[in-house]
């Protein structure tokens, strides 16, 4: 299949590269035009423009940081709303608002367009093994005309909706809990080094005996032995907790710890600690609150 492909940051460099690696024929863009040479190397065709690549393709699948940038690119200076093509399909790879999501489905249906939201749920190396979890809603012929391309990125789907709102929903609510399990393994690790406990020994111990989840393993991993780079950042998850938030009073939902957590992250920016690790700065945060003189 043609795609065209939007968004070469840490996740979407390594999506492009396995959708060619299957088979598929891929036009890159980036704000950043560097990024993209990895991929023209590897057989991707170069946009000079965003507008340029999702003319050329059947699907256009876009991984894009931020509402700002899908403002840009979609209904600013990009052109790509005016530039997809009469059956091509948009497929939303990215962590946005539910209001942005909401205003992508009603422009896209008044052109005749069809959009589908799939964010994923996965760090980048992660993305690299092709075994990203990604979340599916749109219109049913829309899904099956894109399904298959989904199958290079994952180890699963699930389909939850027929509304592409639903989907970027529920990618907060997960990113919340994360950020949740993230705030709670950072107090116990402060607890536990406390009482003399090596947070290493608490982990192992208490998920074999409570959990047994590999993701309590792998982000306490990340927690006390950071990686030289940031899966994500707090300024990430600073973000989509405030977009839950904002969907949430949306529908008069209140949400106290979200509240309280993003109290939290709001410190970690002051602290310095924005382009700290998602996890790291958490648990960095967790110290310096744990500390009573």
């Amino acid at each position: 299949m043609k795609i065209a492909f939007l968004g070469l940051g840490q996740m979407g460099s390594h999506m492009a590269r396995r959708l060619l690696e299957a088979g598929h024929e891929v036009t890159v863009w980036n704000r950043t035009s560097s990024r993209a040479n990895a991929l023209k190397a590897a057989g991707a065709t170069v946009a000079a423009t965003a507008a340029e690549a999702a003319g050329s393709g059947d699907a256009v699948l876009s991984v894009l940081f931020d509402d700002a940038a899908h403002q840009n690119v979609f209904f600013g200076d990009g052109g790509v709303l005016d530039a997809i093509r009469p059956g091509a399909v948009h497929v939303s790879l990215s962590t946005i608002s539910v209001a942005m999501s909401e205003r992508l489905t009603a422009e896209q249906a008044g052109r005749g367009q069809q959009f589908v939201a799939a964010p994923v749920f996965g760090r980048p190396s992660v993305a690299a093994e092709g075994r990203l979890w990604i979340v599916v809603a749109g219109p049913d012929s829309a899904v099956a005309q894109i399904r298959s391309l989904l199958d290079p990125l994952s180890r699963g789907v699930s389909v939850i909706g027929t509304e592409p709102r639903q989907a970027h929903a529920l990618k907060l609510g997960g990113n919340f809990m994360i950020s949740a399990m993230i705030h709670a393994l950072g107090e116990a690790f402060v607890y536990s080094e406390a009482q003399g406990i090596p947070p290493e020994t608490f982990l192992e111990t208490v998920n074999s005996a409570l959990f047994q989840s590999p993701f309590y393993a792998a982000y306490g991993k990340v927690m006390l032995h950071p990686p030289e780079q940031p899966g994500a950042t707090i300024e990430l998850g600073a973000k989509d907790l405030r977009l839950l938030r904002e969907a949430a009073a949306s529908r008069h939902t209140a949400l106290s710890f979200a509240d309280n957590l993003a109290e939290i992250f709001d410190q970690a920016r002051k602290a310095g600690l924005k382009d700290e690790d998602w996890a790291v700065g958490q648990y960095r945060m967790a110290q310096r609150r744990g500390r009573i003189a």
